[in-house]
């Protein structure tokens, strides 16, 4: 059951976050993008990647051409069916994932495993569009996946132990740290960190405190690298507002319920940093202000 060839599909920040650290774990990639111009933006990006790791001497310039040589690019989906693992990270919509699958299905040989990057779908949901799902996990990288150590490692009724395992391995090679996972949504990490930036939000509605109070205290008060708010701003409010209704449909717990101003900003377009405002206006990114409301 050796992993000697890995299919990504996606070649986004997660995509090809995960197609180089396969190919730095000195596994042959395949990424798969819908267009040429997307396949290069995403290509473009790791090489900056390894450009950067090269310029503080954690690789050669031999093993920075070698890991390059294992990558390729592709808009084709016939170019993963000889793949032994494939990773999904596309758009977080059940639909476009489960049509993705029973194509990749269709195409690819029994033995292919399929692992999906969702942070809040339930696996189960999307191996069920498959024949497979005896082979069939989650693999959830967080970002940057290049300098992010964890991976979990999700498993449903259906998955074989034999092949589960087999994961946890694959991703302790690639030099992440696994950690076990059912198939429950939100997994483990977002399941806790959901409910706290939602609060987190619910305190600044309620005035308990200003985003930089609120922000600081977690800091130095919790010794968290950065506060909730900021936090929010670098995930994406969209990305948050999008999981929290997720998991709000399955758990029917208030806790999960997406806060009324995060809703605004979301509808407003403020989705943090990625859109120059947020919590904070970054309209100069290394200096960001606080918004006012």
């Amino acid at each position: 059951m050796a992993i000697q060839k890995v299919g990504v599909v996606g070649c986004g920040l997660m995509g090809s976050g995960i197609a180089q650290v396969c190919a730095q774990a000195g596994i042959d990639t395949v990424v798969r993008e819908v267009g040429p111009e997307v396949v290069e933006k995403g290509l473009t990006g790791i090489d900056k990647n390894l450009a950067r790791l090269l310029e503080k001497g954690t690789i050669s310039e031999t093993q920075r051409n070698e890991i390059r040589g294992r990558l390729k690019g592709t808009t084709s989906l016939d170019d993963l069916k000889n793949c032994d693992l494939i990773i999904e990270a596309i758009i977080e919509q059940l639909p476009a994932k489960r049509e993705l699958f029973s194509a990749l299905d269709a195409l690819c040989p029994a033995s292919t495993i399929f692992a999906s990057n969702t942070s809040s779908l339930t696996i189960t949901e999307l191996a069920a569009a498959t024949k497979r799902p005896q082979r069939f996990v989650g693999l959830h990288f967080f970002n940057p996946v290049p300098v992010m150590k964890l991976v979990e490692v999700v498993r449903t009724i259906a998955t074989d132990a034999e092949v589960y395992e087999h994961m946890v391995d694959f991703s302790a090679k690639l030099g992440k740290t696994p950690v076990r996972a059912h198939d429950s949504t939100g997994f483990i990490v977002n399941r806790l960190l959901v409910p706290y930036l939602l609060d987190a939000v619910r305190a600044l509605e309620e005035g308990v405190g200003s985003i930089e109070d609120i922000d600081n205290s977690m800091k130095l008060g919790c010794g968290h690298p950065m506060g909730p708010l900021t936090l929010l701003d670098f995930v994406g409010l969209d990305t948050t507002y999008y999981i929290s209704n997720i998991m709000f449909e399955e758990f029917h717990e208030k806790r999960f319920a997406s806060p009324a101003l995060l809703r605004r900003m979301v509808l407003a377009g403020w989705n943090g940093r990625k859109a120059g405002r947020g919590f904070y206006d970054y309209s100069d990114p290394k200096n960001p202000k606080v918004m006012k409301f």
